[in-house]
């Protein structure tokens, strides 16, 4: 009877080991979704401002220091101009 109770103590023994591991990389994997889930947002606000700067580019060389607000607005958003 107690080899019967050491098998199943070993089994939740297990299964509580298992449960922490998936528990764990269930934690890493919402860290990498969360990482990437940026990265697709900032992307995204790249090529939004990257056309609006490219429209726009004839408004900002009509103002005073425009052209250098421009450029630095594209540094920031990584906007080349042949795009």
């Amino acid at each position: 009877m107690v080899e019967l109770f050491d098998v199943y103590v070993l089994n939740l023994a297990i299964t509580l080991a298992m449960f922490l591991i998936l528990t764990f990389r269930a934690w890493i994997e919402l860290k990498n979704y969360r990482i990437m889930w940026k990265e697709l947002e900032w992307r995204k606000t790249r090529e939004v401002a990257g056309r609006i700067l490219r429209a726009e580019k004839d408004m900002f060389a009509g103002i005073e220091g425009g052209t250098e607000l421009y450029k630095l607005l594209c540094e920031i958003f990584q906007v080349t101009e042949n795009q």
